[in-house]
């Protein structure tokens, strides 16, 4: 473990080369989210269904292999998942350039769904190491910068180097930014926590219990932004827009000043208690982008939707998180962040017949029952075993 790291203290510098190696792996996701839709329908004639199966073809490989890289980072330590995640995604979405039919296309998205699980747990679970344990909440929305940040800037870039056809410059520096985070995850000090000579690791579980209620309300969460990540840009289109990319931009800068600004409220309000606020604004922008079929409408439920997305990622991972000790952390962190691909894998695909059958507008309204669920199974769970200040970390 990095004993350099400040007891107190949140922003240290491996926290932000791990937010820095976040970030630029986002920056990919974030340009491969906006232009894939487009790619898949206007050049490879998938439709609606076809559309939702390439953006969501990174989810069952998220799904899968998220808990088996949480066993990994326990056993071979955090930095190694970093390094190699960042490479596997980035030679993948290079070969993007190479695929000439939707079943190539997927086949690679597959590959870049196991780079993205292994650098997301790694740099997940290293933030959870270097937290001091009464900021863990803080230091986890802090930490999200770097992703929501990837996602309102790749968008944009997406958009401007696509500049009508110019889909392989896309896929190549998409691909760049993964070697960046590769990089950046070469300079960062191996956080696992330290073994006594003869210590045995604990028994191994692929799906830690500690998460499973969480990471189920975190799912009925991520239906939303299944719908507004899959559709948005055709949605935005229907209603006389140029694209989504700045409906991104403003959902994403939302979600960062709330956790600038409310960075204190999972551990102020409880996790368990900011889980609940968010699952009710969740619930309210989808309904208000479904019911308010303009442009204005679109933002203004996007930023609702915001608020609420902000809030629940980190409350439901402090949750789980605070449950569990230090020596399995980086299966908890597997098990919960398994759920969110979860989440968007049965989203996509099913709103991919939601959206043939009652239209764009219709998939967001839908979507607003999940958080609504969520909130009757998060009445349910237990809180953490112990406060962050008594967690053995």
């Amino acid at each position: 473990m990095d004993r350099s790291v400040p007891p107190d203290r949140v922003l240290t510098k491996s926290f932000v080369l791990t937010v820095l190696a976040e970030f630029a792996l986002c920056m990919s996701i974030g340009m491969l989210l906006v232009i894939l839709p487009v790619y898949a329908n206007d050049e490879l004639g998938a439709g609606s269904f076809g559309v939702a199966l390439t953006v969501a073809a990174v989810s069952p490989m998220l799904l899968l292999f998220q808990p088996v890289a949480g066993r990994i980072g326990d056993r071979k330590g955090r930095r190694v998942l970093i390094v190699a995640g960042a490479l596997v995604a980035g030679v993948s979405v290079a070969l993007y350039a190479l695929s000439d039919s939707l079943g190539t296309l997927i086949a690679f998205r597959l590959f870049t769904g196991v780079g993205e699980a292994m650098l997301l747990v790694g740099a997940a679970t290293m933030v959870t190491d270097i937290a001091p344990e009464k900021r863990r909440g803080e230091a986890l929305s802090l930490y999200s910068l770097g992703l929501w940040g990837g996602l309102a800037l790749g968008p944009i870039l997406g958009e401007l180097v696509l500049r009508g056809d110019h889909f392989d410059s896309v896929w190549l520096l998409a691909a760049a930014f993964c070697l960046v985070a590769a990089a950046i995850g070469l300079a960062l000090p191996e956080t696992a926590p330290e073994r006594a000579v003869g210590e045995a690791f604990a028994p191994s579980r692929l799906v830690h219990p500690a998460a499973i209620g969480p990471g189920l309300v975190l799912a009925l969460t991520v239906l939303g932004f299944a719908g507004l990540g899959t559709f948005a840009a055709l949605y935005a289109r229907e209603l006389g827009m140029d694209g989504a990319g700045l409906v991104f931009l403003v959902f994403s800068a939302v979600v960062v000043a709330t956790r600038i600004v409310g960075r204190q409220i999972p551990d102020r309000l409880g996790p368990k208690r900011t889980s609940g606020t968010a699952l009710v604004l969740i619930s309210a922008g989808l309904l208000t982008i479904g019911v308010w079929n303009t442009p204005a409408g679109l933002y203004a439920g996007t930023v609702v939707l915001a608020f609420g997305q902000a809030l629940a990622f980190p409350a439901l991972m402090t949750l789980a998180v605070n449950s569990a000790p230090a020596n399995e952390r980086s299966s908890v962190v597997g098990t919960f962040t398994a759920f969110t691909e979860l989440g968007f894998a049965i989203g996509a695909l099913s709103l991919g017949v939601v959206a043939s059958a009652v239209g764009y507008d219709g998939v967001f309204i839908v979507c607003a029952v999940g958080p609504l669920l969520g909130a009757l199974l998060l009445a349910r769970i237990a809180g953490p075993r112990a406060s962050p200040a008594l967690d053995p970390a």
